[in-house]
């Protein structure tokens, strides 16, 4: 694979406000200033658009119709039930980042005839329907896939041959990420000095006991904190990160942290007991996830995704290359400066490249195997919006740093 290929991920549909104080505050935060928990005065925000919960697509009886243009539908496509015209336009326009304009000032009534009509209204309904624009793979993402698939039928037939002697990082590579690796062990060695400050695990098993609902549910956003505050120093000192303004510095914070806490979670991840273990000391499995407050739908997801990261076998530079990756993602929302994103996250991906070429020179697919590790990330990111919306509803409030940092609008 050559080395320029890059990785591009999937573009996410949550909408940001325009206060960003939490997180600006924290950019500019030392560790020990960060609250950890909301006192009772937090002012609630309103507004938030109730999200349908989405659930298994039921099957077809042959009758069904588009909900956005009222055709005859196909199938369910990016979580409704569409016709593939509709389908293929919000594919299009989600890919291409489509701007539409409307003569009658969006208020088209959309069916068959105004769907060739109207592409804004066409878009705002595909949208009011409940399509997800990050069900939608990119280009990229296609390509890669495709490649991956074409490799694995390579690598099945071919015939085994000499492996080449791999030439050796270049000498700024080498030093990249001893730099990543030793950044990474400073924060989290930080996280560690304040593991005090977290609200004990209690010790009743009670469930009927409301207290220590709200105990666990403490314990569980404190260490979400400490996570957070390690992904925000880990970034801040990454070359070039502070040459970006501070709204592009936030819009990448905003949409990669949850993805990160992901990844750092897989490391984590203890196969012989099914537990991940925070700070050395604290382990849960799936039922203390649960006790804290968090739904199965959520938590299967996090087991499946960190045993497959586990059954790569990374190490640390690895997760180090992979998380400087996923902060240079030019593609999320709200970002301005997508050029110089770019240009700040190649030397990372060249990086990892030349690296698993000399780590894994039989494995020549670990490579693209890692950055769709990165796109299905981009899933579980849509589930854990799901997960927060689905502790509002329990009245469940968050810090204010997650809060804002989920854009959660009590």
């Amino acid at each position: 694979m050559p080395s320029e290929v890059k990785q591009e991920t999937l573009s996410q549909t949550a909408s940001y406000g325009t206060s960003h104080n939490e997180l600006n505050d924290t950019l500019l935060m030392e560790p020990s200033d960060i609250k950890m928990y909301p006192t009772e005065d937090t002012p609630a925000r309103e507004g938030q658009p109730v999200k349908r919960k989405k659930g298994p697509a039921p099957k077809m009886l042959g009758n069904e119709v588009c909900s956005v243009c009222g055709d005859k539908a196909s199938g369910f496509h990016y979580n409704v039930l569409s016709c593939e015209g509709c389908k293929g336009f919000f594919r299009r326009s989600v890919i291409k980042g489509a701007q539409y304009s409307c003569k009658n000032l969006g208020r088209c009534e959309m069916d068959m005839y105004m769907r060739r009509k109207c592409q804004q209204c066409r878009l705002r309904k595909c949208r009011e329907a409940g399509m997800l624009e990050q069900c939608v793979l990119s280009e990229e993402q296609i390509r890669l896939k495709k490649m991956k698939k074409q490799e694995e039928s390579t690598s099945a037939v071919a015939a085994p041959s000499p492996v080449p002697e791999m030439p050796p990082l270049a000498p700024e590579q080498q030093e990249m990420i001893e730099k990543l690796v030793a950044m990474q062990k400073q924060c989290n060695k930080r996280s560690f000095l304040d593991r005090p400050k977290v609200t004990p695990w209690p010790l009743s098993q009670d469930p009927l006991n409301r207290e220590v609902r709200q105990q666990r549910f403490a314990h569980f956003t404190e260490l979400a904190i400490m996570s957070v505050q390690e992904i925000v120093d880990f970034a801040k000192q990454l070359p070039g990160f502070l040459e970006l303004t501070r709204e592009d510095q936030i819009a990448l914070l905003k949409t990669s942290t949850i993805e990160i806490m992901l990844l750092e979670t897989s490391r984590r991840y203890n196969p012989a007991i099914e537990s991940i273990t925070f700070l050395k000391d604290f382990s849960y499995n799936k039922e203390d996830f649960a006790k804290a407050g968090l739904q199965l739908e959520f938590i299967n997801p996090i087991f499946e995704f960190s045993k497959g990261m586990n059954d790569l076998h990374l190490d640390e530079a690895e997760y180090a290359l992979l998380i400087a990756i996923n902060i240079f993602s030019a593609d999320r929302p709200n970002v301005q400066d997508h050029e110089l994103v770019e240009r700040l996250q190649q030397p990372y991906v060249d990086a990892l490249h030349s690296y698993i070429r000399i780590k894994r020179p039989n494995d020549h697919l670990m490579f693209p195997r890692m950055l769709m590790k990165l796109v299905s990330l981009r899933t579980l990111s849509s589930v854990h919006s799901e997960q927060v919306f689905a502790l509002r509803l329990q009245d469940k409030k968050l810090p204010p740093l997650l809060s804002e940092i989920w854009d959660v609008h009590e």
